[in-house]
């Protein structure tokens, strides 16, 4: 299917590796040009090498923490006008709620919940002057079954969602949508610190967790960021203007639940 996005200008962000690599590459394959954002320089060029190499696309590399004003001017700078936002920014670290603090919990709304919204700000009302705009927020699965060590992934991440849900009722009739993606268990740095983490409390592995985890998935396996990139460009695409204020969970089927 050709998604109707060639030539389009997307902002990705945290896309030196992991999901928000996979989604980058996704989009530079149906020929959108790229502003990829991350904290390390160097493995944010070779990210951007690697996708120029593979798809021809126009990518440009800027390197900041996104969760930062600094972070996001220069994102903002490089790319002001984004048809295409992807937003993402590592989770915060997992622990016990009794032993977090007050500015734990204000890192992990800046970081999960307000930079996201900072930079809808700054794009929205561009996207709705000109008819057309797909935001995509990468959120967590936890959004839906928290995860109890991840608290503080799961309050941020859930405010977010439903800031979400009210805003993208009022962008969809100009072409704009939002929506979140809900990653349960892929295969990314992110997944395997939390199988080190558990690991430790549990007198066990990380390989053992990690085998168990695959194991108990109905998919028998983790998914791919190629698998999550897809998705994610298919809700940027000209075809999925009907589709906002959505909750995609991409999870092989973990989530129980029928809603």
């Amino acid at each position: 299917m050709d998604l109707g996005i060639r030539g389009r200008t997307a902002l990705v962000c945290a896309a030196s590796k992991g999901l928000g690599k996979g989604c980058a590459l996704s989009l530079a394959r149906e020929g959108v040009n790229l502003v990829i954002t991350a904290r390390g320089r160097e493995a944010l060029e070779a990210t951007a090498a690697a996708i120029r190499k593979a798809t021809g696309a126009k990518v440009t590399a800027i390197a900041g923490d996104i969760t930062t004003p600094e972070g996001r001017a220069a994102a903002l700078a490089a790319c002001p006008s984004p048809d295409i936002l992807v937003n993402n920014a590592g989770g915060p670290p997992p622990g016990d709620f009794r032993s977090w603090t007050r500015a734990d919990w204000i890192k992990a709304v800046d970081a999960n919940m307000l930079t996201p919204i900072e930079l809808i700000k700054a794009t929205v009302d561009g996207m709705i002057a000109r008819k057309f705009g797909r935001i995509v927020n990468i959120t967590s699965g936890a959004v839906k079954m928290p995860i109890p060590e991840l608290g503080l992934s799961n309050g941020a991440r859930t405010g977010l969602s439903g800031f979400v849900a009210g805003l993208s009722r009022q962008t969809v009739q100009h072409n704009v949508t939002i929506n979140n993606l809900l990653p349960g268990p892929f295969d990314t740095d992110r997944l395997r610190s939390n199988f080190a983490f558990n690991a430790k409390k549990l007198g066990k592995t990380p390989e053992e967790l990690a085998r168990a985890r695959s194991d108990a998935n109905p998919a028998k396996r983790f998914g791919t960021i190629e698998e999550f990139g897809d998705a994610c460009a298919f809700l940027c695409g000209a075809q999925a203007g009907f589709i906002t204020g959505q909750n995609l969970l991409l999870d092989g089927g973990a989530y129980p639940g029928t809603f």
